[in-house]
Formats: structure tokens, sequence, C-alpha cells
């Protein structure tokens, strides 16, 4: 299942300087889960041959011959057969065949691999979305084809009005979780969001008729725009009975709406989408009310393609879903926001101030989505540092998003905003925060105390002088100084690195409550695990938070000498909450503070939370399996009876009380208590586990699952706690 964040709490997240504010309020949201990733694989490194239509054919007719053997070296059951969809092939001859597999005949849902073979034929790894084997009691469904469509029907989010007959629903394994069910997947068709001829896929339980999965079914097609900020472009639309409107299929559905100034405080008031006869939109002018839709649908493609490319994730909680965009938001509104609550983009027309440029340019644009990133990884808290760091977040990425772009009327350049045509020219500089008069370009103590969007300029000045380095530079057009706080002089280790880094901390190490501090132990963590512990980046990494008084430089790889820095604070990067001693036990920041052998950590609707969105969901494969989820450097108290407390639901396919699966709790490796299918309960039930044994001692928790060749047990966790 994905790795997803989902913290209920609406925390305003703003791009603001001065008098202008762009806004964007972030919180919680459970995105469609999907399967664990497989096996450690080999991966292309010298790039992909070349390959002619007949010989791609032959080599998937090849790995056709090839399913049954590949089936059986994978440990899949008898009743599943492999159909290869696809092979790519090295230029060292390594080959990767992506296959769909079936169940008795039936399609499987999330049964879809990858399989990496050496050029000898040799399975080297393989990446399953589904992992194991599929058993399901029986392929005899308790509902019709009828009743199907009718439960689809009523399930259907996206479509009004809908009419489905049987003949929509067809009989498939859904295997998107860790238990198979039979089901039903049907289309429904009506009137909807994107039209009259609106379709949206629901999977409902071929037992109990529950909704498994829904989701919209768009087709694509490629219009041309004239934004006021981005000139002449292209854009993705869809075709309806009537025409066209502005939904972007190839990137999660995302469809931009007139607001049609309907009041900051309900934007959604007077909407509609956007809609024409002609695949035409917008004259490059804010006369035409389609001009600001255009560098929307434009600036949030592009922010798409940008974390897609690099990152390979697929919308803002990566589970390829758009988010809607509303533009002419109230009136003189110089305004963008982001509303997790709604999944909603915001843009306002600007006023006065800004020549009533419509507040839809494209770094703009990537700011917004990136508070959407921000909340669904680290969700860091907006105040503080912590707020800082989440602002600057949105820069950061934000201009990346602009460097992606190549738009020729806005070059990529290290300014927020200067397509906005504010008095002063930009919104923030990254190179040079304290331009501006407020920025904190280096970090002082009183940090925590600034507004966060004048406190981000810490973060964005660290990025700055990462990707850049020292010096003065003409960039995208503009000039750039890339001046430092402790006078140092050094090269940067180029843009693309440095976002791999902040990218891979944000969304691997940062948590709500990280810091400056935290931060660079964070992109130190991230440059060692992408580059090399004694790496030249990562030592770039330390001189650039050193140049912007935060840390010392590291020693320099090359000499072993370490560079001189002004001494900085050194807070923990997370911090648990009052009265407990582990991290993040509620899972209410993701997998902030925890280690996973698996994608175990999970707000996935298929099983519940005890409390908030978020929980632990260990084993039920129904196959030989383990699992392993610890948080380590747990400083047990040492006072009064430290215990461990937790909360367990056990739901199992297995019966009486043998315990054939078996979820461990470890101390520094020892086994204080196991739990099994004999343990099976209709709730949650609070354990408690005696640590007194580890009173004032720095311990290891290891929670640790194994699971026997047949039927499954599931393990849920929540509400951790160790005082």
């Amino acid at each position: 299942m994905n790795r997803k964040n989902a913290l209920a709490a609406a925390v305003a997240a703003a791009l603001a300087l001065g008098s202008v504010t762009v806004v964007a309020t972030q919180s919680s949201a459970a995105p469609r889960p999907t399967a664990a990733a497989g096996t450690s694989a080999a991966r292309p490194g010298a790039g992909f041959r070349a390959m002619t239509a007949d010989a791609r054919g032959e080599a998937i007719r090849t790995a056709d011959r090839n399913a049954s053997a590949t089936a059986r070296a994978l440990g899949l059951g008898p009743d599943e057969r492999l159909v290869a969809k696809d092979v790519l092939i090295d230029a060292d001859g390594s080959r990767h065949v992506r296959y769909d597999r079936t169940y008795r005949g039936l399609s499987v849902i999330g049964g879809d691999m990858v399989v990496h073979l050496a050029e000898d034929g040799t399975i080297t790894g393989s990446d399953l979305a589904h992992q194991g084997a599929i058993r399901i009691a029986g392929t005899t469904p308790k509902l019709t084809a009828a009743d199907a469509s009718a439960k689809a029907v009523k399930h259907a989010r996206h479509v009004k009005k809908a009419k489905a007959g049987s003949k929509d629903s067809t009989l498939v394994v859904y295997a998107v979780g860790k238990i198979p069910v039979l089901a039903y997947r049907s289309t429904v068709t009506g009137a909807g969001e994107t039209g009259p001829a609106s379709r949206e896929a629901v999977i409902v339980d071929a037992t109990s008729g529950a909704a498994l999965d829904q989701y919209e079914l768009h087709q694509s097609i490629t219009g041309t725009g004239n934004g006021v900020t981005v000139g002449q472009v292209s854009v993705e639309t869809t075709q309806t009975a009537g025409g066209y409107t502005l939904t972007d299929a190839a990137h999660g559905g995302t469809i931009v709406y007139d607001s049609y100034n309907s009041p900051q405080s309900n934007p959604r008031q007077n909407a509609r989408a956007f809609s024409k006869t002609t695949n035409s939109w917008g004259n490059g002018t804010s006369s035409s009310r389609e001009s600001a839709a255009v560098d929307a649908s434009y600036g949030l493609a592009k922010t798409w393609d940008y974390y897609k490319n690099s990152f390979n994730r697929s919308g803002i909680r990566n589970d390829g879903r758009g988010a809607p965009a509303y533009v002419h938001v109230d009136n003189s509104l110089v305004n963008a926001f982001y509303d997790d609550n709604c999944f909603c983009m915001y843009f306002g027309d600007g006023s006065s101030q800004n020549g009533n440029t419509p507040v839809t340019a494209v770094d703009v644009a990537g700011h917004e989505m990136s508070h959407g990133v921000t909340a669904a990884t680290a969700n860091l808290t907006y105040s503080g540092e912590s707020g800082g760091l989440n602002e600057a977040t949105s820069d950061i990425f934000g201009t990346m998003v602009e460097f992606s772009a190549g738009n020729t009327g806005d070059p990529g350049d290290y300014y927020i905003g200067e397509k906005l045509n504010m008095s002063g020219g930009y919104l923030r500089r990254m190179d040079n925060p304290a331009a501006d008069g407020r920025s904190l370009s280096c970090w002082t103590s009183g940090a925590g105390s600034a507004d966060v969007h004048l406190s981000s300029g810490i973060g964005n000045h660290f990025f700055y002088l990462a990707a850049e380095g020292t010096g003065a530079k003409t960039i995208g057009g503009r000039s750039h100084t890339g001046t430092t706080c402790n006078n140092d002089t050094f090269a940067g280790i180029g843009k693309d690195k440095a976002a791999a880094v902040w990218y891979r901390a944000l969304s691997t190490y940062m948590t709500s409550t990280t810091n400056y501090a935290g931060a660079r132990t964070a992109t130190l963590q991230a440059a060692a695990d992408l580059y090399g512990t004694n790496s030249q980046e990562r030592y770039l990494v330390s001189k650039a938070w050193a140049a912007v008084s935060v840390g010392t430089a590291l020693p320099d790889p090359g000499t072993g000498t370490p560079t001189p820095s002004p001494t900085t604070p050194t807070p923990s990067p997370t911090t648990p909450p009052s009265g407990n001693a582990l991290a993040n036990g509620s899972f209410e920041q993701g997998t902030g503070g925890w280690t996973q052998s698996d994608s175990i950590i999970t707000n996935s609707s298929l099983q519940a939370a005890r409390d908030g969105s978020w929980y632990a969901w260990m084993m039920g494969y129904g196959t030989d399996a383990v699992e392993s989820l610890s948080q380590s450097n747990i400083a047990v108290p040492s006072t009064g009876t430290p215990k461990l407390t937790f909360w367990l639901k056990v739901s199992t396919q297995e019966s009486g009380s043998a315990a054939y699966d078996t979820l461990k709790v470890n101390v520094n490796g020892t086994t204080l208590a196991t739990y099994s299918n004999a343990n099976a309960s209709s709730g949650y039930v609070q354990k408690t586990v005696d640590l007194s044994a580890y009173k004032g001692q720095t311990v290891k928790l290891e929670f640790a699952g194994t699971e026997d060749t047949y039927l499954s047990t599931v393990f849920l966790l929540d509400g951790i706690a160790i005082g």
C-alpha cells in the first residue's frame, strides 16, 4: 500500500510577501491504496535499446512462452496465469517484462508485475503489485451481474443520473490490498463532472456489494491555449457530447473551473466547469476568462510532470488523482491557495496592485500543488521553523517546476512570482532572500518566532547555494548574487541533485515538527543515501547549511579536513509527543520515526484505524511471509514503572486455538509478548507490556509478524506509546 500522509487538521500555508498573500490550506485525505512493491530488482542503468515493432512483438511472444515457468519461479498458484504486456531491453541485454495475471480465467486488478531478467534469461528480481499467490474462497459470486450494476450506480461518486445495465459488470479478482476478493468491475455512465457522457469505473465486492474502488474514466486530447502568463501552449482537454472541457485526463483528471468570482469564503459557490464547442482556449489577456484557466491548467500539468519525471510521483498524494482547480476567485484577489479538505486549488485574478494579473504563474501553481505534497509526506506544521520549511519546500519545488517547464516566456530562475507584475518585481528571491528587507537569509535564534513566509528564506537560501554555489550569476535573464552568511565560497551540486536531496529528506526523514537543524540532519542523510556518505554532494550540502548559519560543514572527503562554520543549534528533527517516548506512535505523521520492511503504515480504507486515519497493517497475505515494523533509539523512562501500550486488532481466516500466524513484540531482540490468530477480536483491544527491565535504557522496539503457507491473519496496530 502506498505510504501517504493523512493528518486531519487544516493548516494555512501561504505564499505571501508584504500585502500580497497566496494561501494554501492543507490537511488530510485517504488515497486509493496500492499493494506493496516486490523484491529488489535489477534496474536499467545504461539506457534502453531501440526496438522495432516486430522486435518488440517477438520479445512479448517470447515472454508469453516463458510465462508458466516465470509464474512457478515467483511462487504463484496453480490457478494463476501470466500474460505478457510489454518488454523493455537494456543496452546490456537485460530485460524487464511487464505481465498482467489472471486467476481461473478472471482478470486480476492489482495483479500486474514487472519481472527483471539478465541477458541469459535468469530472473534477477521482480516488482509485484500484489505479493505472493492469489487465493480466494471461490469464483462463484453471491451477487448477480445485475445486482452488481445496481450497487455500482448507487456507489458512483462522479456520475449523476447514472444508468448501468448488467452487461456493464464483469467478474474480476480485486487484489489491491493484502487479501484478494472476488469482485465486479462496472462502468457507470451518465451526466457528470466531465459532461453528459461521463464514465466512472466502480468495483464492488461480489459477496457484499460494498464499494472497493471507484475512479473516473477519461480520454484526453490536446487543445490550444493562450494564457496570460504562459503564452501560447498546448493543454490537455476532454471531448464531450457538446464539445470540450478543460479536463486533463493525462494528469489524473484535473479539471479547471470558473469560480465566477465566488467569495473566498466559499469559492465554489458559483463555480462551473469551463466548456466550449471548439478546442482553442483564451486570447492571452485577462479579457478572456479562459486565459487564466489556460495558465492554471498548464502550470498544474507541468507540476504533475515534474514530480512524475523526477520522483515517479503520480500527483499530490501519489494516487494518480488530480486536484480540481478554480480560477477567478473573489474580486481583486491577489491570492492563490490549496485546500486539502476538498483537494482543491484556487486562483485569484489579481488587483490594481499588480496590474490585474491573474495569480496563475507556473511557479505559483507549482508552489501551491507542492503544499499538498508536503501535507502528504512530512506534513510540516505551519508554525515556527517547521512552517518556514513548509513554505520553503513549496518555493523550492515551484522553482524546479518553472525550470522543468522550459517555457520561453517564463524561463527558469530563483525568483518567486516574477511574472505577477508586483511593484518589487517578485515575491521572494532564493539567492538573496534578505534583499526584500524582510525575509531571513541566515538562521538566528529568533527564526521560529518570525512569520513563516519570512523564515522560509533560510531554506530557500540553503537550496540556492546547494544548487548553484556562491558568486554572481545570470539565470533566466535575471541577476543572482549567491552571497553567504559566513563569507564562504564553494560550488553547487546542481539544481536537480539538490532537489532530489530535498525530496528524499521531505518524503523519507522529515516529520511535522522538523526544524532547520532537523532539516540539515535529514538532507545530509538523504545525500548519503543518494550519493554516498563520503560523497562530494553530501559535503557541499553541509557547506550550504553552514553558509546560512545552520550547523557546521563536514570534513572535506578529499582532504578529511573540516571547514569552519558558525555554531548553531542541534535540536532533534523529531520530538515525540509529551508523555510518549515514541515518535509518531499514532502514525498520523505517516511513516515518520518508523522503519518498515514493507509498506505497512497506511491510511487505506480497506481497514479502519482506531483513531485518526493512519494505522499499521501487518500480514494478511495468506502465504508464507514475514514483516517488521520498528523504531530505534527510544529512551525508556528512568522513573516509575515504564510500559509499552498499544491497540491491536486481529482478524483471521484460521480457526481453532493453534498459533499459525504470529505477531511478536521484541525489545532489543528479546521477545516480550506474542499474539496470534488465536487472539482474533472484533475490534481493537489495548495491550500492555512491562518495560521495567529496560528502565533508563535506550532500546529498539520491533513488531515482527510471521504468516504460514495457508489462510491469512491481519494484525492492525494503532496508538503505540512508551511511558
